[in-house]
């Protein structure tokens, strides 16, 4: 196992932090500008996107065509999604995942647009869900993968919603995965995952966690998502 020194792990902690902070502010942009408006199609709220993160933050959402947005029943689509027409009634889902890329973390928000109750509703369930997650994760030092997503279950059960994934996070740096069977158990917040997630990995880096919060609303055909770092807020 890799030996690291403290500045090492403390500018690690650092670099990852100021990844999220910086989806934080580009989150505010997106809202404030009213850049999910209705009647605008994803595709040019996705292009709107990386012009703010260029212009703002320096920051290129690379290769043409990046996508940034899901919309009304697109939140419930994994992997490539159509283009849709935003709604005067829907839930977008905005995904900074490829901008984060050189902060090896993740960041999501979900938003409701418009006046629906039940839309507002999935997005507070999103945030009381997370926030409990975090706490029980700051309540056992020694929590292990299986227990913290067990627990994200029983919560999501409580809201009366359905998780979206089989897995509730992963560690920073790690691809998302949509399928159990290709990937690492340790490296997700996840059903087979017996190891502690705080620990120091084999090439000596103290373990940090993305959260990934994933509900579904199946009776309105739509879902949300609520994704950042677990361990370093």
């Amino acid at each position: 196992m890799a030996t690291l020194d403290r500045m090492d792990l403390r500018l690690r902690s650092l670099h990852l932090l100021e990844g999220q902070r910086m989806a934080q502010r580009l989150f505010a942009h997106v809202v404030s500008a009213r850049v999910l408006a209705p009647g605008r199609s994803e595709r040019e709220a996705d292009e709107r996107i990386a012009l703010i993160a260029q212009e703002v933050f320096g920051v290129r959402a690379g290769p043409a065509g990046r996508r940034f947005v899901r919309s009304g029943p697109n939140t419930l689509v994994g992997g490539r999604w159509p283009d849709r027409v935003i709604g005067a009634r829907d839930v977008v889902v905005l995904d900074f995942e490829s901008l984060l890329a050189p902060y090896e973390t993740g960041f999501a928000r979900t938003v409701a647009v418009g006046d629906g109750p039940e839309r507002r509703r999935l997005v507070g369930d999103l945030a009381v869900v997370a926030d409990a997650a975090r706490e029980a994760f700051r309540a056992d030092e020694g929590i292990t993968g299986r227990e913290l997503h067990a627990r994200i279950r029983a919560l999501a059960a409580e809201a009366g919603r359905t998780p979206g994934a089989w897995h509730a996070g992963r560690l920073t740096g790690t691809p998302p995965a949509t399928h159990a069977e290709t990937t690492r158990p340790e490296a997700f917040i996840g059903p087979d995952n017996d190891r502690p997630l705080r620990r120091t990995l084999e090439e000596g880096w103290r373990a940090h966690w993305i959260l990934e919060i994933h509900l579904v609303d199946e009776a309105h055909g739509h879902a949300g998502v609520h994704t950042e770092l677990l361990d370093l807020v």
